[in-house]
């Protein structure tokens, strides 16, 4: 009977002292739940909450209608403003590629009018062409190759043509005697002249102008020519080479004018 009393008491000890424990776990975790400094002692309160910053929306005003009236006439000036810009820009373009066409065109017809006269044919329609774009500018030179085309002359005829009066050239003029042309013939037999300057005696003379005619240097050739004892007999060559001369120089006139000046805008 003793033991059994005992032995319960025992065990209503323990119940009595495990109920005590829970009962003061509670309280410990009530009081760190409620009490703040105490669970931040121990280590265990939650960190604090980040502060949120409020940023104020921007208050937008609406216009005023005085304020639209006042900036409508202004956005109206800057869009006709963009837009005058936008067609100059497109004019200066098109006035540009109008301005290359046109020098494009007039070179053609210059180039065009040279190979006419070179190969001793009429310009037929380039003539009014040339009138119409190179004539208030250039009147004489464009008079001087359309003369040339009507009374053409070529170089392969000047050179076959100089080459019949080699003789004649070689000679003498009308007027000299017949021991004036004995001595100068005498003369040209031997000749001393220093080694830089060309010899001087007709058939040296001659046989330079040929050469250069036959090179396209009508000019040099036409030089040496009037040097020689029978220019005289050589009148209508003569003329004749200078008539290419000058349609040559008025091609070249022609030719530097589409090129550097700007085409006349009627053409």
């Amino acid at each position: 009977m003793n033991a059994t009393r005992s032995g319960m008491g025992w065990g209503a000890r323990l119940l009595v002292a495990l109920v005590l424990i829970l009962c003061g776990a509670g309280a410990a975790v009530w009081g760190l739940a409620h009490y703040q400094p105490a669970a931040r002692f121990l280590g265990v309160a939650p960190p604090p909450p980040k502060p949120v910053l409020l940023v104020p929306k921007p208050i937008v005003m609406n216009p005023t209608p005085a304020q639209q009236a006042a900036s409508a006439p202004a956005a109206e000036s800057a869009q006709i403003a963009s837009l005058e810009s936008r067609v100059a820009q497109v004019e200066n373009a098109t006035q540009r590629a109008e301005g290359f066409a046109g020098r494009a065109d007039a070179l053609v017809v210059a180039f065009a009018a040279r190979r006419a006269i070179d190969r001793g044919v009429a310009l037929g329609y380039l003539e009014p062409l040339l009138i119409d774009r190179f004539g208030a500018q250039h009147r004489a030179a464009v008079a001087t190759v359309i003369t040339q085309s009507r009374q053409p002359v070529r170089l392969s005829d000047l050179i076959a043509q100089y080459q019949t009066l080699g003789p004649e050239l070689r000679r003498g003029g009308p007027e000299d005697s017949w021991w004036t042309n004995v001595k100068r013939e005498l003369g040209s037999l031997i000749e001393v002249h220093r080694a830089e300057r060309p010899a001087a005696n007709p058939e040296a003379r001659y046989n330079r102008a040929l050469q250069q005619l036959s090179s396209g240097d009508v000019d040099q050739a036409l030089a040496e020519t009037m040097r020689l004892p029978g220019a005289a007999r050589a009148s209508d060559w003569i003329g004749k080479a200078r008539r290419y001369v000058a349609a040559q120089r008025a091609l070249d006139e022609i030719e530097t004018a589409a090129l550097l000046t700007r085409p006349n805008p009627r053409a």
